[in-house]
């Protein structure tokens, strides 16, 4: 856990299994280099921030973002119009698929993965809307010495195209918020587990979303593993979830944890702004 005594705000860890709140900063007006660095810190260390009544504009919103990296523009997701560098992750009244309904890690699909988003809620439902996050520090940790042993030593493949390409299952229910299906072709293979960035913790690095199957196996082969780490790595005790307000941020690290939108408020709009952190290629 990051230092904090001689800093203006306090970070708390929350009651559940990832994640911490911090309390006391304006993200508008409070980000020195030094309040940088100690929120970089405790990111890598609790994998997800969790900020309240932040009243940024889109302006301030990017400039908050880009004190913590360059920020990876989204090819897939449609933008706020009036900002190119804002992802635009909205469901309407009449919309019954949600964006991001699954445990996913953002980007994994790539060479080299976005470090983290920052996610700022513009509108909620009056019910519902919460996200779920999951600590793959812990995944990791709590598996068996042989278990860890054995994952180690491999590599997997993750893919974008069964998601976002042009025979993507469900597309359709996602049309206008989803697009460039084209763009959609490219592969990546990363460690199974990998050393942290910036904590330089073990953390278990697979999602259901993205990954395919392991470097050098069938997917028959691969599948009863990754179900039986997909299994693991969401139980309880490794989660957390997050219930939305106007002005709520989850700043969250891809290398670190997984989320998971909860479809569950047909009928009511929720509007969110996203803005991803260009990473760095992942280390065994």
């Amino acid at each position: 856990m990051a230092d904090t005594a001689a800093q203006p705000f306090k970070i708390e860890p929350t009651p559940g299994g990832v994640g911490a709140f911090v309390q006391g900063i304006d993200l508008a007006n409070d980000l020195s280099s030094n309040t940088v660095g100690a929120l970089r810190q405790a990111l890598g260390d609790h994998c997800v921030l969790f900020f309240r009544d932040q009243k940024l504009t889109p302006d301030q919103h990017i400039e908050a973002a880009e004190k913590f990296g360059e920020i990876n523009v989204n090819r897939f997701f449609s933008r706020v119009p009036t900002h190119d560098k804002i992802a635009l992750v909205v469901k309407e009244p009449d919309q019954t698929a949600n964006i991001g309904g699954a445990w996913h890690t953002d980007h994994s699909y790539d060479q080299i993965p976005a470090m983290g988003s920052m996610l700022l809620a513009r509108q909620t439902p009056t019910r519902g809307g919460d996200t779920l996050f999951a600590n793959m520090y812990a995944a990791y940790d709590s598996l068996s010495d042989g278990l860890k042993q054995t994952l180690n030593g491999l590599r997997a493949v993750h893919s974008s195209r069964h998601r976002f390409g042009p025979n993507a299952q469900g597309r359709e229910g996602y049309k206008g918020r989803l697009g460039n299906a084209e763009l959609a072709q490219q592969d990546a293979v990363h460690p199974v587990v990998i050393s942290h960035p910036i904590s330089g913790r073990k953390a278990l690095y697979v999602n259901d979303a993205f990954t395919l199957q392991f470097e050098g196996w069938t997917k028959e082969e691969s599948e009863p593993l990754l179900k039986m780490l997909y299994a693991h790595a969401s139980r309880p005790e490794h989660t957390y979830r997050f219930q939305w307000a106007p002005g709520s941020i989850a700043f969250w690290d891809n290398r670190a944890s997984w989320h998971y939108a909860v479809n569950d408020y047909h009928g009511a709009r929720r509007e969110m702004h996203r803005i991803t952190l260009e990473g760095e290629a992942l280390d065994a």
